[in-house]
């Protein structure tokens, strides 16, 4: 190597600890990259991995858009006759909202333990979204508030399956420094479908009405029920199962998926991803471990925080114009958050802290109810938008912190995330029904409620945060006594 080639400091740390692992290999054992052609060799097989994952992965992206777009749309129907034309009084169309995440609540669970037993995402998600998509178009034929509620509830059930699936899934395949940005770009999903949701809904409420005899809001449900159903089929040819039962790895990437997760977990006891006693004793471990209930609430408090995300465009009409123009505004803030999320998570990542980045976020939503409660003015009532929006970007950051903390066994992993993804959704059950007509248009009781909450949600993450801390300076500790290597830490 020339004298005078330049080695920023974090290649020295990198060229430091790869001749360290080389020198532990030498007396500890055989090196571990070897069987790939050496640590270069190793590097170049494991990019291909990554390239060729994200690629497939990124289909999950598009279905969390049409998962949300097809859970959402009720909000932009509203604005078009739906509750007119099925009569819906009182609290009705807050039923409707709140009863899809009964059925949401209830299937998480049994579908992220069913998942692990048959390893086969590729055929599990796309057939449950090819369901919800046919229930998503059976709620344009609808015509009273019972039939609707019918339709809502089973959609629910259905899309129960997709986001701890997916969640499920990413862990399955990427290590801890990998997770949260796999999790943002998920995530994005959710964040990109409240803007081009608005905007596909714009363009079919404000075309669409009187085709074919049938309403607007109708034509809404036919045509994303109908997209829903044919990327489900696509998606069947491109998701990956798990490492163990994907067809399409080489054995060589195949032999490097498992190492990379073996290695992943090493000082966690359990190394690997075999299972001791199966799942039920996953199921278990999950529900006698008091940080996953722990967790749960924390993440149910902010949910109620982030329930004006189902009456957004309710929230974008006290802006004051007409509604084409109103489903129109929805678009920017989640533009920006989605943006936002992705360089928060990726930060979050790099830096190895997921706690901070998260509150950061939070507490800049609270500023936004703040203001929202404090004014009338335009322009601050829409600049209050962006700020409550973005902190959903914090709230991606709990998501993957959420996987790095309960990682090993994967029956209990699968249980744990589905467990707390679920019992989290009765936020969306209560928050449905803080935001009632007769608080409008300030809706300041329901910006109090929220400020409650995402603050509950800040305090009991900082005490998660410190258990988490308890944990790691205890197994420091442990290791100092037994001269043991350094291993598993969990992120703060």
């Amino acid at each position: 190597m020339p004298s005078n080639t330049f080695h920023p400091p974090s290649m020295q740390v990198a060229e430091k600890g790869l001749e360290e692992s080389k020198e532990n290999a030498t007396v500890q054992g055989p090196d571990p990259d070897s069987e790939f052609g050496g640590y270069e060799a190793r590097k170049k097989l494991e990019k291909k991995l990554l390239w060729k994952l994200d690629t497939r992965m990124s289909i999950l992206v598009v279905i969390y858009i049409l998962n949300y777009i097809d859970r959402n749309n009720a909000g932009a129907a509203r604005l078009r006759g739906l509750q007119t034309d099925l009569h819906l009084q009182g609290q009705e169309f807050a039923t409707l909202l709140s009863i899809l995440y009964v059925g949401y609540i209830i299937m998480q669970i049994p579908s992220n333990m069913f998942l692990n037993y048959i390893g086969k995402p590729s055929l599990h998600l796309p057939i449950c979204m090819i369901i919800w998509g046919v229930i998503s178009c059976l709620t344009g034929i609808t015509t009273n508030f019972v039939g609707a509620l019918l339709t809502r509830f089973f959609l629910g059930f259905v899309e129960a399956a997709f986001f701890p699936g997916s969640l499920f899934l990413i862990s399955k395949w990427y290590k801890r420094d990998e997770i949260g940005l796999r999790t943002a770009i998920l995530y994005c999903g959710n964040i990109i479908s409240n803007a081009f949701g608005s905007l596909i809904a714009s363009g079919i409420l404000g075309g669409m009405n009187g085709v074919l005899g049938h309403q607007a809001w109708r034509w809404l449900f036919y045509i994303e029920g109908s997209l829903t159903v044919f990327v489900a089929i696509c998606a069947i040819f491109i998701l990956p199962d798990f490492p163990t039962t994907t067809r399409w790895l080489t054995d060589e990437e195949r032999r490097l998926a498992m190492l990379r997760m073996k290695e992943d977990a090493a000082g966690m006891g359990d190394q690997d991803e075999t299972e001791q006693g199966g799942q039920v004793s996953g199921l278990y471990l999950a529900l006698t471990d008091w940080k996953v209930w722990w967790f749960s609430f924390a993440m149910l408090a902010q949910v109620i925080a982030l329930s004006f995300n189902a009456y957004f465009p309710t929230l974008s009409a006290t802006l004051g114009y007409n509604p084409t123009v109103t489903l129109l505004l929805c678009a920017p803030p989640f533009v920006f958050t989605a943006l936002f999320a992705f360089y928060l998570s990726r930060r979050s990542d790099k830096a190895g802290e997921r706690f901070y980045h998260m509150i950061g976020s939070y507490i800049t939503g609270i500023i936004g109810f703040v203001i929202a409660i404090s004014t009338m003015n335009t322009a601050a009532r829409y600049v209050s938008l962006f700020l409550m929006a973005q902190s959903y970007a914090g709230f991606v950051v709990m998501y993957a912190w959420m996987s790095n903390s309960f990682p090993r066994p994967p029956s209990k992993r699968a249980v744990s995330l589905a467990l707390i993804n679920a019992f989290s959704q009765l936020g969306n059950v209560a928050g449905s029904y803080i935001w009632p007509s007769n608080w409008g248009p300030t809706y300041r009781y329901s910006y109090g409620i929220c400020i409650a909450t995402s603050g509950t949600a800040v305090v009991m993450s900082w005490v998660f945060r410190q258990h988490l801390a308890y944990l790691n300076r205890k197994a420091e500790e442990e290791e100092e006594e037994k001269g043991m290597e350094k291993g598993y830490r969990y992120l703060l």
